[in-house]
């Protein structure tokens, strides 16, 4: 799924500074490696994941998706799928009221964390909401990164998330 509300979700992070805690959620949709849809018995809401940015995947039939976006997208999912999880709001993502920026909670383990962990999605640096901590992010970056995990087996081919989207939008 190319993301082009990513600059919606980037504009909107700096207008939420505390976070707000959203509470308990069952995951019924994983669209991608960092955005789920979460349901209570009377509420949906979007999820795009804090802090990080993980390889695309294609919404067009024969159309290849990014190295490694179908495995963010298995690795989330097997981590929340049909699971009740807690969600730590930060705010809207510039869309309607049920989309938010936020960390999953599964189990007492940060899932935006540890799919950087697992390699499988990078950090995402930029527009982070006052009160996020990027930095245990950038630490399992760099210990990913060294040990080849994931994604990062790629070497010089890797190409971030960012720079792939651009270049779908150039051609």
């Amino acid at each position: 799924m190319v993301k082009v509300g990513h600059i919606f979700l980037l504009l909107a992070s700096f207008l939420f500074v505390n976070p707000v805690l959203a509470g308990q959620f069952t995951i019924t949709k994983v669209y991608d490696g960092d955005t789920v849809r979460a349901e209570t018995a009377d509420t949906a809401i979007y999820i795009f994941l804090l802090g990080i940015d993980a390889p695309e995947i294609s919404d067009n039939a024969g159309e290849e998706g990014q190295p490694f976006g179908k495995s963010a997208k298995e690795e989330l999912a097997q981590l929340v799928l049909n699971k009740t999880v807690e969600v730590k709001g930060y705010g809207k993502a510039g869309y309607p009221d049920n989309y938010i920026v936020g960390v999953i909670y599964a189990q007492g383990k940060n899932i935006n964390l540890e799919l950087v962990r697992r390699g499988v999605a990078e950090v995402h640096k930029e527009g982070l909401p006052e009160g996020f901590d990027v930095e245990p992010y950038l630490a399992a970056e760099t210990e990913a990164r060294e040990n080849k995990t994931g994604m990062w087996i790629l070497g010089d081919k890797y190409v971030s998330p960012s720079q792939w989207r651009k270049s779908r939008m150039e051609q």
